[in-house]
């Protein structure tokens, strides 16, 4: 099956697998990869009678490409809240948001219109996908 992991605990080394609206728990001795699971992983599992087997991402991708992130919200936040990044936050490109933070520093708060051009851009449909490849609402 493919799935998402929705959570990872280090400390019990046990993690939750959303797949299909279902949520699987599983134990890091079933964990087929050399770095330790992350929130966020898409990953390809097998599930016995309610026991998750086999986890690890074997270029495992969701198939599920609905789009989660709305196209207002992103460009509501580049306009009152691009200088800090914000949209690109929202999107999931956290290093670019970084980013935006430090051109604002850098440029005594010039970023403001990176973030109003990428706002505009954003509602023009010209930046229409998340981080992970899904469309905006």
């Amino acid at each position: 099956m493919l799935g998402h992991i929705e959570s990872y605990d280090k400390d019990r080394q046990t993690g939750v697998i959303k797949a299909d609206e279902t949520f699987y728990e599983f134990y890091i001795d079933s964990w087929d990869g050399e770095e330790l699971p992350k929130v966020g992983d898409d990953v390809d599992f097998i599930e016995e009678e309610g026991e998750v087997t086999e986890v690890g991402l074997k270029d495992a991708f969701v198939k599920d490409e609905r789009p989660v992130k709305r196209r207002w919200v992103a460009g509501i936040l580049g306009i009152f809240l691009g200088l800090f990044g914000a949209h690109r936050f929202y999107l999931g490109f956290y290093t670019m948001g970084i980013l935006q933070i430090l051109f604002t520093l850098a440029t005594q708060g010039y970023g403001v219109m990176w973030g109003f051009i990428e706002a505009v851009l954003i509602f023009s449909g010209h930046i229409r996908k998340d981080a992970k490849g899904r469309f905006l609402k």
